[in-house]
């Protein structure tokens, strides 16, 4: 029994790791194109990530929006809900408490930062609120609803910045920076700001939640089988609702933190490119919706985030190598995914023996 669990758990380890190996894989043959060592990229990239206190530092900084963007979408996916509003829940929610971090002034620095995460918070569960109730009560597709509302608030957002909030100082769009008294500065001479506990206290809150509460079960019952769950007294229509609150709340935090500690104040590119939200996505897939998962995913992500800082600087190649390998990350996780859900594999091997067996058929 127990030598079938390992290898269960090492087949599923492999899932997860392929995709992250064919990536480098294939990146290395780019490096190797354009006349440079990858061995030599990849070294810079790990010891200026993990083997330099600067670098480790950044990492764990970078990775405190990820682990809470990543747990945002884990929790919706396992249950089978596809929220894929996290970038527009955590961005609105980080807008909004600048706004008030810049806004409200003279306050007690605890208080201050405590109200902008109030105000990311509702912000994010109330962006995640309309798909919510879409989905529980008339059954509409949240995955379409969340992407057009993703699309809706960044031109929300990018009129408030230009017009109505816009920090007439600033020689582009851009919002005016938060009060002194809302922001999270760095501690000592590291790279680490306070928002890196509280992002891990809330991700370790959340893992009990997932694998040791009756929510946490709920969740599983829900995204093994809805209709049984339903049939056994787990309302799911509440569930959906909680559960997409919940996830909007957490980018709400994730939104907020980065805010307070990174940006501390409003761009059009304020997540980055592809986004913080988006980032969770892959982060979730690649730690395959299990806290342990997300965490190490969430670790390697921005690891690989630090180390395309210092490629630039120690090795001749651009740091968009970085970006290339992500995208191929992802579409390996893609193709896994849609895998999993749809027997891509299995049928394709049906089809193959049904047409050899007809080959067969025919010779004989």
């Amino acid at each position: 029994m127990k030598t079938k669990q390992f290898c269960h758990f090492g087949v599923k380890a492999l899932n997860s790791v392929l995709p992250v190996l064919l990536a480098f894989l294939i990146g290395g043959i780019i490096i190797l194109a354009i006349g440079e060592n990858p061995l030599t990229t990849y070294r810079v990239m790990v010891e200026r990530s993990l083997f330099s206190l600067r670098g480790v530092t950044r990492t764990l900084q970078l990775a405190a929006p990820l682990l809470l963007s990543g747990m945002a979408i884990s929790i919706c996916f396992k249950a089978n809900i596809f929220n894929m509003g996290i970038e527009g829940q955590l961005v609105f929610g980080g807008f909004m408490a600048g706004i008030v971090g810049h806004y409200l002034t003279n306050m007690n620095p605890a208080a201050h930062k405590l109200i902008c995460f109030g105000v990311g918070i509702l912000c994010g569960m109330a962006f995640a609120l309309v798909p919510a109730l879409l989905r529980g009560y008339f059954h509409v597709d949240e995955m379409v609803v969340t992407l057009v509302l993703n699309y809706a608030m960044a031109r929300v957002l990018e009129y408030l910045a230009s017009v109505v909030f816009r920090d007439a100082g600033a020689g582009y769009v851009a919002t005016p920076p938060v009060q002194d008294s809302a922001r999270f500065f760095l501690i000592g001479g590291s790279k680490v700001t306070p928002f890196l506990f509280i992002a891990l206290a809330v991700f370790l809150v959340m893992a009990f939640v997932m694998t040791k509460t009756k929510l946490g079960y709920t969740i599983t019952a829900l995204g093994k089988n809805p209709s049984f769950a339903e049939a056994t007294g787990l309302r799911s229509r509440r569930t959906v609702i909680l559960l997409m609150l919940i996830s909007g709340a957490l980018a709400g935090i994730a939104g907020t933190g980065y805010m307070l500690s990174e940006k501390t104040f409003y761009t059009l590119d304020f997540s980055g490119s592809p986004g913080l939200g988006w980032d969770g996505m892959l982060i979730a897939l690649l730690g395959r919706h299990s806290p342990g998962g997300i965490f190490a995913a969430a670790l390697f992500y921005s690891a690989l985030k630090t180390g395309s800082e210092a490629i630039g600087l120690y090795a001749n190649v651009p740091n968009e190598i970085v970006a290339v390998i992500q995208s191929l990350i992802i579409l390996f996780l893609a193709v896994r995914f849609l895998n999993e859900k749809y027997g891509l594999a299995e049928r394709l091997r049906e089809k193959l023996t049904a047409r050899r067996a007809l080959g067969e058929e025919g010779k004989a």
